[in-house]
């Protein structure tokens, strides 16, 4: 089993800053890419970002690239999101999943565990 704990979510005014931890334990070693994904009130949770644990390579969802940083620390089990120039659509709960294969990362189906996730609230 995988246990993912998030943490950092809280209420931020627009344009401010939030970063985002994800820290994993259990069989970490079965771990090939891990992600973040976001679930708005009453809408679909979506694909945030994702980076492969090895190569660090990363993956972004358009509307957050060049605003949201992803990283990780092999070291720590631990994988981070850097969120800068917030918006009221980035409100959302913010999960984060550990993907086994580290294919189909930008869909829900590619993670094999979950977090409970953390909410972030952007609003004045």
């Amino acid at each position: 089993q995988v246990q993912l704990v998030e943490s950092g979510g809280e209420l931020v005014q627009p344009g401010g800053s939030l970063s985002l931890s994800c820290r994993a334990s259990g069989r970490t070693f079965s771990r090939s890419a891990m992600g973040w994904f976001r679930q708005a009130p009453g809408k679909e949770r979506e694909f945030v970002a994702a980076i492969t644990w090895i190569a660090g390579t990363t993956y972004y969802e358009n509307s957050v690239k060049g605003r949201f940083t992803i990283s990780r620390d092999n070291a720590k089990n631990t994988m981070y999101l850097r969120m800068n120039s917030l918006k009221s659509e980035d409100t959302a709960v913010y999960y984060c999943a550990q993907s086994a294969r580290g294919v189909d990362l930008r869909t829900a189906s590619g993670y094999n565990y979950w977090g409970q996730g953390t909410h972030v609230t952007v609003s004045s």
